[in-house]
């Protein structure tokens, strides 16, 4: 062996023995605060655990039909948990025995989840544990997303701590099991959007991607056309303008479904997202607190735009957890002038 071969495998394949893990850039990132208690970094730790766990029975959920409905019993008569059951189950327990948050709030629970008084720690999370799960029968990418707040008041925590506008955010991120599993996460205060990918042969996620940033105007929308008649003038007019030969080279349409699996492919590539308001649905469908929010903050801190249509997404303040808000998400030109045509309308 040459000298240059200390790094090799068996296989040939260069082994980097000094690799950015996840644990290891929180930890790095924590000594940039001089009063860090560490507290956030034992909460991402914990999250971590729950995403791995989700990712392994994601990628086993066809074959130990995973995907039945909750409540369903196997031929052993055990009980067979539904993956987003599993999955909110994981998300809980795990942030309970972190000893870091008082209070949840889950796509899946109807209550906000209040931590056992001694458990309690200063953080709130808000999360969707399986973003997409309808369409996991069919193989497409799922998610979980997560933001995470801190505590502003006294005493036991209550409902209203969690109705923090999205400025509040300390951290957010998304996990995304699609061909490989990966963490996208933001801590705020310029430490930027990171990518991580997981590595099953160490069982770690390995920054792939450091500091992440939306391309300032991309190609692509990203909008469920099937609900057109259903828009409002300003949307319409805004999509007509993106296929329109004499109005520039037209956009292509890209529309997964999964809102993990769109907005990943929106910071990377660029372009635009939009879940707007509609007849039926005149307050939009996606939920403020564990989708609109932490993907606006991740868009913002990528240099990107996300809106509500008339004011930012972060701006918002919320009123109840399960609130739901229309989104404009995207590259900032785009974001920009889809919003000119809504505004004009």
């Amino acid at each position: 062996m040459g000298a240059n071969d200390s790094n090799m495998t068996q296989q040939g394949q260069a082994f980097d023995s000094n690799a950015m893990t996840l644990t290891r850039f929180v930890l790095q990132e924590q000594r940039k605060f001089k009063n860090a208690t560490g507290d956030l970094s034992q909460l991402l730790n914990c999250i971590q655990t729950s995403i791995k766990a989700i990712a392994s029975a994601v990628r086993k959920a066809g074959i130990a039909k995973l995907h039945g409905i909750a409540g369903d019993v196997n031929v052993q008569g055990e009980e067979v948990k539904k993956l987003d059951v599993l999955s909110n189950e994981l998300f809980i327990n795990m942030l309970k025995s972190s000893y870091t948050t008082c209070l949840m709030v889950s796509e899946e629970n109807e209550n906000v989840i209040e931590v056992e008084t001694e458990k309690q720690g200063k953080y709130i999370v808000c999360f969707d544990p399986l973003d997409g799960s309808s369409n996991i029968d069919c193989l497409v990418s799922i998610g979980s997303i997560f933001s995470i707040f801190r505590k502003k008041t006294e005493g036991a925590p209550t409902v209203q701590d969690a109705l923090q506008p999205g400025r509040e955010i300390v951290a957010a991120g998304y996990a995304l099991y699609g061909s490989a599993t990966a963490i996208v996460l933001s801590l705020g205060a310029g430490s930027g959007v990171n990518g991580f990918t997981y590595d099953p042969a160490i069982g770690e996620f390995i920054l792939t991607e450091p500091n992440m940033r939306v391309p300032e105007k991309g190609k692509i929308y990203s909008i469920n056309e099937g609900y057109a008649s259903d828009w409002e003038a300003g949307v319409f007019n805004y999509i007509a303008a993106k296929k329109d030969p004499t109005k520039g080279k037209p956009y292509g349409a890209r529309y997964v479904g999964s809102m993990v699996a769109d907005v990943h492919r929106t910071i990377k590539y660029g372009g635009i997202f939009i879940y707007p308001a509609t007849k039926s649905a005149p307050n939009g469908k996606l939920r403020l607190l564990y989708e609109c929010n932490p993907m606006a903050y991740l868009m913002e801190q990528a240099g990107g735009l996300a809106s509500n249509g008339k004011i930012p997404i972060l701006d918002i303040v919320p009123q109840k957890i399960h609130e739901r808000s229309p989104i404009f998400l995207g590259s900032k030109l785009d974001v920009e002038e889809a919003l000119s045509y809504y505004q004009k309308a």
